[in-house]
């Protein structure tokens, strides 16, 4: 049994985040980004890096989706007891909220890798007998409530983790910012690095800003203007009072709100996009900075279905660990292994929508897949552009359908488009089959990418800053018939690891629903009647997208980039 000791006599990494997947039962994530940061300290552990992670332990989780008749999306909590998984540790530190000491514990849960690595996870945790009823809850809802709220959230994950950190006798190396909500840890650090009075020069700055920025990395990773949080800073005042001098925080954090993005970018050392177009994106909206560019990548044996874990550990072992040896399987696996594999993913999938939903796909006909979080530049709606084309093509060539996502509450936009999917089902009964499966987690994600046969991504460019289902969907030879937008862009050879859906450049957003269609029609589906063909394909997925689009691969170029400068 590993004790906070085992963890803290070497120098690590602290990488902060709002949320982190660890496991499918603890909704300590909401979509993407906590499902990246899961497989980040999963392959971590893994390759047995030095790493310490800190988030919110999100009592009440993100939601828990329910879905009428009609699509229409409400919420319920998610309670979760952190004492079933995690060990409190005896240790707390205040903050200062609103004028107010408010007290923060933490949990700790240990992250065994399937390889014997173990890293710490370190879960804050505001609910404890010293603070305010108010006060106890502001780590329970991931995302939820006002701005006041989540200011107080980001105080608890930046301010808080950093100071805690210290109390449990962690000695830190380099801070990893995965995105800006944890941005007020620089403040933290601008605190503990400050120059003595009598040092000063006349107007010198009385922070040692380049020590800062020397402690921190931070990776960016959505175009989307909401993805940036802004706080007023008469909000800013009354919450965290002058933890800095307002002078040097505009500096940093700019005139007319605190902007966690900038603040994070001014200081930090390194500064990452999650894959090349993102970062060029990056580049234009942050004039002045240097982006570099890491692609995201998924834990390779969190996302392999059991049916091709088995083929790969029989042919390449040592895989999960080198996934680099899965561009050798289109020459060490057969292709009746491949299409075996598939067939096992793909019963186990038909079997949960039936469980699910009462629903009944037949394992022959060609499924599209489609799961991400439901909003409107992702465009799950851009497939039904043209009921009628759609129904065409089915009665000459059919298929079948299966979606899932979650609406963020307070996205009345998202909402709607669920229920848009809903009345879409009814109009293509009996001559689509389609579903939505309610409920969208982890564990219905990794039937979805491996029991489908072809994965569906539409976003509108340049939006989409990397994406990870379609990586994941490869590691079990299911090839991508997406928009060139985020990773797609590196991963796509047209007909070797899947299909485009129009071209590269952003003025071609409103033909994609065209290009959707004919390619599907004319290529997609006519190819999936000669399974030699599309065994190739499936083949081409594994060799050139899941060898190089993993969390291995993604680590090892952190370290060697933003951890060991």
């Amino acid at each position: 049994m590993f004790q906070l000791d085992d963890f803290t006599h070497e120098p690590r990494i602290a990488y902060f985040s709002m949320e982190i997947a660890l496991q499918n039962d603890i909704p300590t994530y909401s979509g993407g980004l906590g499902v990246l940061a899961g497989d980040t300290m999963r392959s971590a552990t893994d390759l047995e890096l030095p790493v310490v992670a800190v988030t919110l332990v999100s009592r009440a989780g993100y939601f828990h989706q329910q879905l009428d008749a009609e699509g229409k999306q409400s919420e319920t909590p998610m309670q979760w007891n952190p004492a079933d998984h995690a060990e409190r540790l005896n240790a707390k530190i205040a903050v200062m909220i609103e004028d107010r000491t408010v007290w923060i514990s933490a949990w700790l849960y240990i992250l065994a890798g399937h390889m014997n690595g173990q890293q710490p996870i370190i879960l804050l945790d505001t609910d404890v007998a010293e603070n305010s009823a108010e006060d106890r809850k502001i780590t329970d809802t991931l995302y939820g409530g006002d701005s006041a709220y989540r200011l107080k959230q980001e105080v608890v994950l930046g301010i808080g983790g950093a100071r805690l950190l210290q109390a449990l006798g962690f000695e830190v190396r380099q801070y990893h910012m995965n995105e800006g909500h944890s941005a007020l840890l620089g403040l933290e650090l601008l605190r503990r690095f400050k120059y003595p009075s009598d040092d000063l020069r006349p107007d010198e700055s009385p922070y040692d800003i380049p020590r800062v920025r020397e402690l921190c990395c931070f990776t960016t990773h959505t175009p989307v203007e909401a993805g940036h949080d802004r706080f007023d800073y008469g909000l800013v005042q009354r919450m965290l009072g002058d933890i800095v001098d307002v002078v040097t925080l505009k500096h940093l954090a700019g005139d007319e709100a605190l902007n966690m993005t900038s603040l994070a970018l001014n200081l930090s050392e390194h500064v990452n996009g999650v894959a090349k177009r993102h970062a060029e994106v990056s580049r234009k909206m942050f004039p002045g900075y240097r982006v570099k560019a890491i692609t995201n990548g998924v834990h390779p044996y969190t996302w392999a279905s059991p049916s091709f874990a088995k083929i790969y550990d029989h042919h390449l072992p040592g895989w999960c660990h080198e996934p680099e040896l899965l561009v050798r399987a289109d020459c060490c696996i057969s292709d009746e292994e491949i299409l075996q594999a598939h067939r096992l993913a793909k019963a186990s999938l038909i079997d949960k929508i039936e469980s699910l939903t009462g629903a009944t796909f037949d394992a022959r006909l060609p499924t599209l897949g489609f799961a991400r979080r439901m909003t409107a530049y992702k465009r799950p709606d851009l497939l039904f552009s043209d009921i009628e084309r759609l129904k065409s093509i089915a009665r000459n060539q059919p298929f079948q359908i299966v979606l899932a996502g979650k609406a963020h509450p307070h996205d009345e936009g998202g909402k709607q488009l669920i229920a848009a999917l809903y009345r879409h089902v009814r109009e293509l009964d009996g001559v689509v089959n389609m579903i939505f499966l309610p409920g969208y987690d982890m564990d219905i994600a990794r039937l979805m990418v491996a029991g489908v046969d072809v994965w569906l991504n539409t976003p509108l460019r340049p939006m989409e800053a990397s994406g990870t289902s379609g990586m994941k969907a490869a590691f079990n030879g299911v090839p991508n018939l997406s928009v060139l937008d985020g990773w797609w862009i590196e991963g796509c050879i047209e007909g070797v690891t899947g299909w485009a859906v129009g071209d590269s450049v952003e003025s071609a957003n409103g033909d994609d629903a065209l290009a959707l269609y004919d390619k599907l029609e004319q290529v997609v589906l006519p190819l999936y009647q000669e399974q030699d063909r599309w065994v190739k394909v499936m083949k081409g997925a594994i060799c050139k997208n899941a060898s190089f689009f993993n969390s291995h691969r993604m680590m090892r170029r952190y370290t060697t980039e933003a951890y060991i400068r």
